[in-house]
């Protein structure tokens, strides 16, 4: 049995008595900094210790409040997307065209050798787009009848959503809770290196597809047996309409991602426009839906709400981030990291990134945290080991994403599983073959802007 860990909050706190006691302990040191291309990055070649400057008990309570402070932008980046994304759930636009496509399958049952790709490539959109996480949970209720009536198993039912949206999640290219996050903290435009990223997620959505639908194959020639439990949901694969206005709404949304790539490029679009824009597409979401104005106010306080604790894990990652400066040891960190890093090649440097991101995320299992808590000390590192900023956003985007398909410290691997009545230990073994590509992907995905370009 699987005990439960403690809540991120609590993690994050315990980190930030951690790091009030490392400043104790840990040399004070500085790099100086310089402006290269309008951004201030550290001289590798300027390291000196400095006087010691331990933080105390009133620095470690005062370090919550001015997190909130440095981070304001971000946090209320969080919030409003938030909002925006949840005014877009209201009118039931994703939903209806998600459950169109599988009444359609379920209708048609022949022509699920090009259906179930379309549905799982729907979901790793809507994972690389707006992090599609916690509605999996709902949308299992759907894609198991609908994995049943198409003769398959309970594994593809959840691995259609899950897996789908992981894959998404994984190889996102405007993600606004990971890569927006992490790009903001790391002083890049939000959402750019787009064309790259654009190529990850064909990659991994590819990836996902054949590793599913080869298993499907598998248990039409017999050559699988179906797993099968004893859960009762046909109930739920229920007919809905998928109106006009929905798919009005779907346009919308989809002209307004083009508008987001075309400002990040052309326009110089920073955290706010993007905010903005998110709002807007919001907005015209709610008047096409006639939600009215009550209902549109109710999600946007609802979207906030649920994405409250992931600000708050923001918050208290910034906390920790300004009692190491005032404590003179981030640099010293960063120094020792270095330092260890002497010798290894770049294309390796980035693959322990990588690796690194993978382990914490057992422990936080939250982007936005983790970003919040990781790229302050990626990102600077990533300067003195001669790694674009980018890169190092797609190592921390690969660990996180990857990992969260198999980590039993995520409350949406669990609940899913705890949905369809699949044992961890089932699920972790039928699952390890496409976490081990994914794996693989990443690392390759890491080589060509290490290795052939600058990706800045």
């Amino acid at each position: 049995m699987i005990k439960r860990l403690p809540d991120t909050l609590v993690i994050i706190f315990f980190i930030l008595i951690v790091f009030t006691l490392l400043t104790w302990i840990i040399p004070a040191g500085n790099y100086d900094r310089v402006l290269v291309n309008g951004r201030e990055v550290i001289d590798p070649d300027t390291f000196s210790y400095s006087e010691q400057n331990p933080q105390g008990l009133f620095d470690l309570l005062k370090a919550p409040i001015e997190g909130f402070q440095s981070a304001a932008q971000i946090i209320a980046f969080i919030l409003l997307v938030g909002g925006a994304f949840a005014i877009i759930n209201k009118t039931g636009a994703i939903d209806a065209a998600l459950q169109y496509v599988v009444q359609y399958s379920l209708k048609y049952p022949q022509s699920k050798k090009w259906i179930l790709p379309i549905i799982i490539s729907l979901f790793s959109l809507s994972g690389a787009t707006f992090g599609m996480s916690e509605e999996v949970l709902v949308f299992v209720l759907i894609t198991i009848p609908l994995a049943r009536a198409l003769n398959y198993d309970v594994l593809v039912g959840v691995a259609i959503p899950f897996l789908g949206a992981g894959a998404g999640f994984a190889g996102a290219f405007a993600n606004p809770f990971t890569i927006g996050v992490a790009q903001g903290i790391a002083e890049l435009a939000p959402f750019s290196g787009m064309e790259y990223r654009l190529l990850v997620w064909l990659i991994f959505t590819l990836a996902v597809n054949i590793f599913i639908i080869r298993y499907c194959n598998l248990l039409d020639k017999g050559k699988r047996k179906h797993y099968l439990t004893d859960i009762k949901l046909t109930e739920s694969a229920e007919n809905t309409d998928f109106t006009r206005r929905q798919k009005l709404i779907l346009t919308s949304f989809g002209l307004g991602l083009v508008l987001l790539i075309y400002g990040v490029n052309s326009w110089d679009w920073y955290i706010s426009e993007i905010a903005a824009l998110f709002v807007g597409l919001g907005i015209i979401s709610g008047i096409i839906g006639k939600l009215g104005m009550q209902k549109t106010i109710d999600a946007i306080v609802e979207g906030a709400k649920d994405l409250m604790p992931a600000a708050l894990v923001v918050a208290l990652s910034k906390g920790i981030l300004i009692l190491a400066t005032d404590g003179n040891i981030i640099d010293t960190i960063l120094h020792s990291l270095a330092s260890l890093s002497e010798g290894i090649p770049d294309y390796a440097s980035i693959q322990v990134m990588f690796f690194v991101q993978s382990a914490l995320n057992f422990f936080l299992p939250s982007g936005s945290g983790q970003a919040a808590l990781t790229m302050p000390i990626m990102a600077p590192l990533s300067d003195i080991l001669g790694i674009g900023r980018q890169t190092a956003v797609l190592a921390f985007q690969f660990g996180d994403g990857i990992s969260n398909l198999i980590i039993p410290t995520s409350g949406v691997t669990m609940g899913v599983l705890s949905i369809a009545k699949i044992p961890y230990e089932k699920w972790l073994k039928w699952a390890l073959p496409i976490i081990v590509i994914f794996t693989i992907l990443a690392m390759i995905l890491l080589l060509p802007p290490v290795l052939f370009f600058n990706w800045v």
